[in-house]
């Protein structure tokens, strides 16, 4: 659903803009909080695993295909805060390096792929989480959250169409068009987050940010029938399995979807130019200012496989996203009452994350 130059007016593309501005600096702040020693490793490598999945258009309907928007993802696995950088961070490689989305529109990219995914995706999980736990209730939930982020953001694309679009529609026309397509391409999107979170839950619980604090408290029956609730106990050894094995072969098998697997994606336009064509505004879209860039459209326009490409925008993605959990972490711990003058505040979180963790492996 990459929004390209020319659909919107001046007053909203500034304003989105200004919209995802403040956003992505308030989540900067906010991810000071989420970017601890299990959290920060993550940031990378799922704004990286973000970026290669959305090259792996999937078929939806005849002639629409769908790729992943993530916001769902990222914010269960690694705190809502920090999922609006990660998104951030992808829209601006796709945007700057391969063309993906126009740079007049990047504010409004950001909001609705980044803002209104997190929020809805985000909020959706916790719902959900409130009465029921468990592993599978998890998956289940993340499979929701997914669900309901996709048409939520398309939904919001069509009400700033609506009220700044550079060609007239009919609100309701594009609103049913829009919202039907993007909820075939929300169940693709559900299923991805879901065997997503559900592998990395089997793997490492504990690398799961949804996941804390989650754990079913462990109740017990008498022989009169009486039953005692226990809440889930701390994990004896508080201290965290090493991460770094598990986001080597996260980072492999990344590297492989961005690299192999995206030769096999479906070359039909994504929901959002089928609607455009078919409800006759796709003529607004102007031309990319950096259109002739080898990179562009993922190497269609320089001649570079699709796979170089990916695995390009895969490391750039890594790098710039992990340097900016880097640079908000390190302002955490400078920060009065931050990391490095808390750290019995600090183990007692870490001892109630594995005890979530081992709850939800249980």
């Amino acid at each position: 659903m990459h929004v390209p130059d020319g659909f919107f007016n001046a007053a909203v593309s500034v304003s989105a803009a200004a919209v995802a501005a403040a956003g992505v600096a308030v989540c900067l702040r906010g991810a000071r909080r989420e970017l601890d020693d299990r959290t920060a490793p993550m940031v990378g490598l799922v704004a990286a695993f973000v970026f290669a999945v959305q090259m792996l258009n999937f078929p939806v309907a005849a002639g629409t295909s769908g790729h992943l928007l993530g916001g769902a993802l990222a914010a269960i696995l690694v705190g809502p805060y920090a999922a609006v950088l990660c998104m951030a961070v992808v829209l601006l490689v796709q945007g700057f390096f391969f063309a993906d989305g126009g740079l007049t529109a990047l504010g409004v990219n950001i909001t609705l792929m980044g803002l209104v995914t997190v929020v809805t995706g985000w909020g959706v999980f916790r719902l959900v989480t409130r009465v029921a736990r468990g592993r599978a209730a998890l998956t289940a939930a993340s499979f929701a959250a997914a669900l309901v982020s996709v048409p939520a953001s398309a939904l919001t694309f069509t009400l700033l169409f609506w009220i700044g679009g550079t060609a007239p529609v009919e609100i309701g026309t594009v609103a049913a068009a829009m919202g039907g397509v993007h909820v075939l391409i929300g169940i693709g999107e559900g299923l991805i987050t879901a065997v997503t979170v559900g592998t990395v839950l089997a793997a490492r619980p504990d690398l799961v940010y949804g996941a804390r604090g989650l754990a079913a408290p462990l109740v017990l029956r008498g022989a009169d029938g009486e039953r005692t609730v226990v809440p889930a106990a701390p994990a004896r050894d508080a201290s965290p399995r090493p991460a770094r094995p598990f986001l080597l072969a996260g980072t492999a098998l990344t590297l492989v979807l961005a690299g192999a697997v995206s030769f096999f994606a479906s070359g039909n336009p994504d929901g959002l130019e089928r609607v455009a064509e078919d409800e006759g505004f796709i003529g607004q879209a102007g031309d990319h200012a950096l259109g002739s860039w080898s990179l562009a459209d993922y190497g269609e326009v320089g001649g570079v496989p699709v796979g170089v490409a990916g695995v390009i925008g895969v490391v750039i993605t890594l790098a710039v996203s992990g340097a900016v959990a880097y640079a908000a972490r390190r302002r955490r711990a400078a920060a009065p009452g931050g990391a490095r003058g808390t750290g019995e505040a600090g183990g007692a979180a870490d001892g109630v994350t594995d005890g979530a963790a081992d709850g939800i492996t249980a």
